[in-house]
């Protein structure tokens, strides 16, 4: 049964003071972007995705009413709302504040890709008010790629993000604890070698399958409790990083999408865009 719960931005926006002033679309459910609020009372009921915030201007009005009395917004503060969390918020004076959203399954790919782990091992805690200077900078250049119309400095500074919070033992970091099930750690790189090995040819579940010796239905739940995603998820997410990568040659777009496994450039095209939220003409461009 899909998940019916809202995200944070739908939260937000169907609040009657809460503006988007600007937004940028990341790809793959990813996303950013600029609000101001005020005198307004909002609660998050176990949204979905993850929430990164950075207040910009204002906030001493803003406090979180299920939280610290004496806690209070300040520019350069920073809060996560981890997907299914619960918060009521207080909002007296007007203020202004970046928001980076993320779904949970990309956020745990990305965290399998960055630092080649399980990603049960993922931690993602509430924070709240946070003095966070080295994620500060990275929300911040978020705001200056939105206004710029900058996707690129935008992807980069969403990179930025997610990697300094799980860096930082304060806030993100893996689980201690052992974890069963997944696919073991030979079978992880196996299967992730035969993928980039093959990105160009048709990619067949069983092919992957067996590479750990499983049948294809085990062999798609264990690769989604490990990598986050489905396998056609991940082989997608590495089709459209190969072609942002060959999009910085001269190839024709066309021979771009052969080599990336895609059966036509209208297949990457749509694929891309999915990805990335521009074009590959568009991004070639902006390149």
């Amino acid at each position: 049964m899909k998940d019916s719960r809202l995200s944070v931005y739908s939260f937000l926006s169907a609040s009657p003071s809460a503006r988007v002033s600007q937004s940028i679309d990341l790809g793959f459910g990813r996303s950013a972007a600029l609000w101001s609020n005020g005198n307004d009372r909002m609660s998050y009921e176990q949204p979905d995705g993850h929430t990164f915030s950075l207040y910009l201007n204002g906030g001493a009005g803003t406090r979180r009413l299920d939280g610290s009395p004496a806690a209070r917004g300040r520019p350069g503060a920073l809060c996560v709302m981890p997907q299914g969390h619960s918060s009521e918020w207080e909002i007296a004076d007007p203020f202004e504040f970046v928001h980076l959203y993320v779904p949970d399954d990309q956020m745990r790919r990305m965290f399998a890709e960055t630092f080649d782990r399980d990603s049960r091992m993922m931690v993602l805690p509430e924070v709240t008010f946070a003095d966070a200077p080295v994620l500060a900078r990275a929300l911040w250049q978020m705001t200056k790629a939105m206004s710029a119309g900058g996707y690129l400095l935008a992807e980069e500074a969403m990179m930025q993000t997610i990697n300094d919070f799980f860096v930082d033992p304060r806030y993100g970091g893996m689980r201690a604890r052992a974890i069963s099930g997944g696919l073991a750690p030979h079978v992880r790189h196996r299967t992730l070698d035969y993928i980039e090995a093959h990105l160009g040819e048709t990619i067949r579940l069983q092919d992957l399958a067996e590479i750990g010796q499983l049948s294809a239905f085990h062999f798609q739940r264990m690769f989604r409790a490990s990598f986050g995603v489905s396998p056609h998820g991940w082989v997608a997410h590495r089709r459209v990083e190969r072609a942002k990568s060959m999009l910085s040659g001269m190839e024709p777009i066309a021979q771009i999408a052969s080599a990336c496994g895609f059966s036509s450039q209208s297949h990457l095209t749509r694929a891309f865009k999915l990805g990335t939220g521009v074009t590959p003409s568009a991004y070639r461009q902006r390149r």
